[in-house]
């Protein structure tokens, strides 16, 4: 009994140092050197340097062999350290491993995944992003590889062909010049692997440039009430935020970004306008002034074309709203003829074959925007019935003699003043003369006839005159007679000598004597005959005769 339970004894004791000591082999992990392989998922570039690792936690001290895998495929290596120089895309893959001591194998590590990409090219930008930047201002020029975050990357840059001592992802240029300028690029390297090089970018300084003040509507004169606004623009400078001063500065009113003032004009607004900009830390020039005028709102004032305030009945007549000081403006119009509205919009309006339902006062008033002008004064139209011409003679008699002067006159009543222009008949027969009257200067037969005449003076014409006939005759022959008509006198007697004209009874006779010593005044006579009384001498004997004549014909 005492021997059976020492057996028992020893037995347990044997279990408990071969089973009851026995632990699990730990699991090893696979670690990616540089550590930035580790942190972003085991990607590096091609032509880098990677140690693939294996570590195996509390089992340090110990002779331990392992084994690689990429895959399912082993690796005929037995460190605990794998290193790939100058790696390719072949080197990708999926690594674990596992270890062993004595004749123990642990487990599998999980796998790690290594990348194995091109080297990536970096982009320059600029920022602020604007390629044109004015001199003055701040600009940094930063070199980014994407994909590359958290690397200890070291960069080389170039502005042209030139090196730039800088070897940080961004280089900051405080207060640009004109050397600034050029073509950046850079490049990046981490370990002992170069990107390649960058696109260029490039990189403009300019002067400051010079804004310009505009009006919208573009008018320099405006009319309190109107509403304006007043731009400022920077040519070239689209895209960036500026930020705007103004003169005066009553105009700078937050938000100060904005590039406009809108004002609702009163004559107080008037005066010169100018503004400049900044958009990082440096400001432009002032831009040039710009005065605006407000005035107060005009009045229209309406005109006829023609001019005259009668027209008669089938003319044409235009009606035009003018408004003094407003040219150059987008008008809009309104019209009335009395408190009737017209349809018309334009700074015109043309009344075409004029009726009576024409005639009245009319008026207007303009807009632009959502300004309205005052009505202008009414100018009242009146319509008449084209007058009746009337024919006249100057010398006034329908009798004329052959090789006398005379003019006929179309005249017409009430129309005074208008520029008429006329057509003349001689009988049925047109006589080319548009003037007003129509001289004959020394008279034949074929001057005779009845004539008459009509006028226009815009589009329409007058009716016919009634027809004057104008007559032409032969001059009669002056008969001598005396009184006493003994043809014998004696010295010391009166005698009367008459010239006596047949048929000319009513004209204005001019008579001429010879001897000449009778020719004394009054030379004209308004009879058919003059009479002469003479006291009779002896020299006064001989052949008397006279010569009548009118209108400045003598036979």
């Amino acid at each position: 009994m005492g021997h059976s339970l020492l057996c028992m004894m020893g037995f347990f004791l044997l279990s408990t140092v071969i089973c009851g000591n026995d632990e699990a082999p730990p699991k090893p992990t696979v670690f990616l050197q540089p550590s930035w392989t580790q942190l972003y998922s085991g990607v590096i570039y091609r032509g880098e340097t990677v140690t693939v690792r294996c570590e195996i936690q509390g089992g340090e001290g110990a002779q331990w062999t392992y084994e690689w895998r990429r895959g399912q495929s082993r690796i005929h290596s037995a460190s605990t350290e794998y290193t790939f120089s100058r790696a390719t895309e072949s080197d990708a893959g999926e690594y674990s491993c596992r270890g062993r001591r004595d004749s123990s194998w642990t487990e599998w590590s999980d796998v790690i995944t290594l990348t194995v990409l091109p080297p990536p090219k970096p982009t320059v930008t600029l920022q602020p992003s604007w390629t044109q930047i004015y001199s003055g201002e701040t600009v940094t020029v930063r070199c980014e590889i994407q994909g590359g975050e958290g690397a200890q990357w070291t960069y080389e840059w170039r502005r042209g062909q030139s090196s730039i001592r800088e070897t940080s992802s961004e280089y900051t240029i405080s207060r640009a010049t004109w050397s600034d300028a050029g073509e950046y690029r850079c490049w990046g390297r981490r370990g002992s692997t170069w990107t390649e090089s960058s696109d260029v970018i490039t990189l403009t300084v300019l002067s400051p440039p010079k804004p310009t003040v505009t009006l919208q509507p573009s008018w320099t004169q405006i009319y309190s009430g109107e509403t304006v606004t007043v731009r400022c623009e920077i040519h070239g400078g689209e895209g960036a935020q500026w930020t705007y001063e103004w003169s005066p500065a009553k105009l700078n009113t937050p938000p100060t970004s904005n590039e406009y003032r809108t004002i609702t004009a009163a004559e107080s607004d008037g005066g010169g306008y100018s503004c400049r900009g900044t958009r990082s830390s440096s400001w432009t020039e002032w831009s040039d002034i710009i005065t605006l005028n407000v005035k107060p709102p005009p009045k229209p004032t309406v005109f006829l074309q023609p001019s005259w305030t009668q027209i008669y009945r089938g003319e044409t007549v235009t009606v035009r709203c003018e408004i003094h000081g407003g040219e150059g403006a987008q008008w809009t119009y309104e019209w009335r003829r009395g408190q009737s509205s017209i349809r018309e919009t334009s700074s015109e309006y043309t009344i075409s074959r004029a009726t009576w339902s024409d005639r009245g006062g009319y008026s207007c008033r303009g807009r632009r925007g959502s300004f309205w002008t005052v009505w202008s004064d009414i100018i009242t139209m009146t319509i008449l019935s084209p007058p009746k011409p009337t024919v006249t003679l100057q010398p006034s008699r329908t009798q004329i003699n052959i090789g006398e002067t005379v003019t006929v006159r179309c005249v017409i009543q009430g129309g005074e003043r208008a520029p008429w222009t006329y057509e003349w008949r001689r009988g049925q027969k047109n006589i080319h003369e548009t003037s007003s009257e129509y001289r004959i200067s020394r008279l034949t037969e074929s001057d005779g006839g009845g004539y008459s005449c009509r006028a226009t003076r815009s589009s329409s014409w007058t009716e016919w005159s009634d027809i004057t006939t104008l007559r032409v005759t032969v001059p009669v022959k002056p008969t001598v007679t005396l009184q006493p008509p003994w043809p014998q006198i004696y010295s010391g007697e009166t005698v009367t000598v008459r010239c006596e004209i047949q048929g000319g009874e009513g004209a204005q006779w001019t008579y001429e004597w010879r001897p000449a010593k009778l020719n004394t005044p009054p030379t004209s006579v308004n009879t058919e005959s003059q009479l002469l009384s003479l006291t009779v001498e002896d020299t006064a004997a001989g052949v008397k005769e006279a010569f009548p004549g009118r209108s400045g014909v003598t036979h």
